[in-house]
């Protein structure tokens, strides 16, 4: 019997997991995370807001699977004795390792990140307070214009070099802007953050401006855990794959989702859980097939869509080319909302589904013939 270990258990982690155990009854699949609730990335603006979201305990979510879980950090990787070691001292051993640990916005010194949990008791504590949020891509405008929705009386303003929404096209990033000056979001563009203060932020140049709370959204670093086991990765820690999601130096070792640099036609992929779901879907297909002695199948991937929540209330989608550069199309208002939401819960239909999960989630997968089709 196959031993096969999944490290992460966010999106991709938790469908690459289903995948496998759902395909392969004769294997033996071990889910390896931090802690057993699962992590709502997707929606971390509104934890940020100081809204309470689902407990989904990921025990309860993979028991229906047969997937054991294991909850503990993940301190070393032995690619030779092919084992991993936890913070505790346990070990784990594998036959074949998915690497899903995802990746982290690059903390700036005396500033909150979007996934700490102490921002949503610091906004809480000066409602009526100021916030700086520094970058303006979508994780900056989905936070921005959420606490300034949930907090009506606190000043918050948005730091950048671009424009907001500057990926998008005319008419959506209109959308944004009208929605951002709507509530109250200051907006300034072509400047660029030196560092922060317990009471303002340095400009480049020395100008500094007020405020009591920094979030910044910016930059994105990969856990070192890979490259540290001597597994090839590229300069910013993503494993290194073949077409089929296969380490190129380790061929027991599968990665996926953000913490994989996995490059297409138009270039290599960017971290979304738009691009991680799929790849995870397709490593879990390109396993099934080598376990079954089958030749797998090459992963191709294009984006479909830049979906933004601006509030409970408005949002807006840019519909793009499969390199993701913005398309004619884009939603807004109700029906934007409504395609928001349907997308941000839409993987734990999958994730408890008891049938195999397809590796073709999308048909936007950047070849003629599949674009033709989509």
């Amino acid at each position: 019997m196959n031993d096969i270990l999944v490290i992460g258990a966010g999106y991709t982690g938790m469908m690459a997991a289903h995948g496998i155990a759902l395909r392969n009854s004769d294997a033996r699949v071990t889910l390896l995370n931090p802690t057993d609730r699962f992590n709502e990335r997707l929606r971390q603006h509104q934890v940020a807001a100081g809204q309470e979201l689902g407990d989904h305990r990921i025990p309860r979510i993979v028991a229906p699977a047969g997937i054991r879980f294991v909850e503990g950090w993940a301190a070393a990787i032995d690619a030779q004795a092919r084992a991993v070691t936890l913070a505790d001292g346990r070990e784990l051993r594998y036959d074949v390792l998915v690497y899903a640990i995802g990746s982290a916005t690059q903390p700036m010194k005396g500033a909150f990140t979007i996934d700490d949990p102490n921002l949503a008791e610091r906004l809480r504590a000066h409602p009526e307070g100021m916030l700086t949020v520094c970058g303006a891509g979508l994780t900056g405008v989905e936070a921005a214009a959420e606490i300034a929705e949930a907090y009506p009386r606190m000043t918050v303003r948005l730091l950048s070099r671009g424009e907001p929404g500057s990926m998008m096209g005319p008419g959506a990033r209109a959308h944004v802007m009208r929605a951002l000056d709507r509530l109250g979001v200051e907006v300034r563009t072509g400047v660029r953050v030196a560092e922060v203060l317990p009471d303002a932020v340095v400009l480049e140049g020395g100008e500094r401006v007020p405020t009591d709370t920094t979030l910044w959204t910016t930059g994105v670093r990969v856990p070192p855990l890979a490259a540290e086991a001597g597994i090839a990765t590229d300069d910013t820690g993503r494993v290194l794959v073949d077409a089929t999601l296969r380490s190129v130096s380790h061929p027991e070792v599968y990665a996926i989702g953000d913490a994989a640099a996995i490059r297409q036609g138009y270039g290599v992929i960017h971290g979304t859980c738009q691009s991680g779901i799929p790849s995870a879907a397709h490593a879990a297909e390109s396993i099934t097939r080598r376990l079954h002695g089958k030749a797998p199948k090459p992963f191709r991937f294009g984006y479909f869509h830049q979906p933004v929540s601006l509030g409970r209330k408005d949002a807006v989608i840019q519909f793009t080319r499969p390199d993701d550069t913005p398309g004619r199309w884009y939603l807004k208002g109700r029906a934007a909302i409504a395609y928001k939401e349907a997308v941000s819960s839409s993987p734990f239909t999958f994730f408890r589904s008891r049938r195999a999960i397809p590796a073709r989630m999308t048909g936007r997968t950047g070849g003629r013939r599949n674009r033709l089709a989509a």
